[in-house]
């Protein structure tokens, strides 16, 4: 019997077709003896109802499992909910790419049903700790699953930036901006911007430079155990995105402060996921474009 007795509903909040696959799925749990939980702002956006309505706090201290129906940005969210709880989390596709989210909607009971029959694998995904500190204090925290951004913001002009790591002087970069991934976000932006793929469970981050004024700047891998300082040297309106999702705006002189979160995010695949099939898929690798 599965250890997953009480499965957490969270969803994309504009998509019409979530409130019915929430539905569907909220549904079969219950027939199979599951407790059901929907995250508030989800169900509050789907006007789903007949489901014990939950915040992450409760989620987190209730829930086994958090099944996320929408794309990698619905995954993302939640990971930076839940992580600290260690609550699990499986992906429905409901979005476009879906690197995180490697169940189909159509397939979601079949692929559910091993999932709670115990035949199913476990992968721990590698956080970032992210902390920007302004004048001796500490101006913001958070913690990522994709990727940290220092970027020029909305005026079109370089920003400079110097980057130590361990402490060593690496760049004195100027640039459109810098990306620091994580394995799982190696195929997100920093991909885009010609940065490598890292397969999950390789102990490293990618650093990515943004249109390098000088083009020997180039991509590098470090191991996840170090820790990155970049301080903003020279802007006008820089600014520091994560995972696509959070902005805090940066001044000059502050410094983002990088390392390896304590905590992972687990995510649960059901019998037969392959990451290298994923990529073949979703980069479409072997087919002809």
């Amino acid at each position: 019997m599965s250890s997953f007795k009480t499965v957490a509903l969270i969803g994309r909040y504009d998509s019409p077709d979530v409130a019915t696959a929430l539905a569907t799925m909220g549904d079969y749990l219950r027939k199979q003896g599951r407790e059901v939980l929907v995250e508030k702002e989800t169900a509050a956006s789907c006007g789903l109802s007949g489901f014990p309505v939950a915040d992450f706090d409760e989620i987190g201290a209730r829930a086994d499992l958090a099944v996320v129906q929408g794309g990698d940005g619905s995954m993302l969210n939640a990971a930076r909910h839940l992580a600290v709880h260690q609550v699990p989390l499986v992906g429905v596709n409901l979005g476009r790419l879906g690197f995180m989210t490697d169940i189909a909607s159509v397939k979601m009971l079949d692929a559910m049903a091993d999932i709670l029959a115990g035949r199913h694998t476990i992968e721990e995904r590698t956080m970032l700790a992210v902390e920007v500190r302004r004048n001796g204090g500490t101006e913001f925290s958070t913690f990522v699953l994709n990727e940290v951004v220092v970027n020029k913001g909305a005026v079109l002009r370089l920003i400079e930036i110097l980057v130590h790591i361990d402490g060593e002087s690496v760049y004195d970069l100027r640039s459109d901006g810098l990306i620091v991934a994580t394995p799982t976000g190696s195929t997100a932006y920093a991909l885009s911007s010609d940065g490598p793929i890292l397969q999950p469970s390789v102990p490293a981050f990618a650093l990515v430079p943004i249109c390098p004024h000088t083009l020997s700047n180039r991509p590098i891998i470090v191991s996840d155990r170090s820790v990155i300082e970049i301080t903003l040297r020279r802007s006008i309106d820089a600014r520091l995105h994560l995972d696509g999702q959070l902005e805090c705006k940066l001044l000059e002189g502050d410094q983002v402060r990088i390392g390896r979160a304590q905590h992972t995010i687990a995510f649960v695949h059901p019998p037969g996921y392959s990451y290298y099939a994923m990529l073949r898929e979703k980069l479409h690798w072997g087919k002809i474009l």
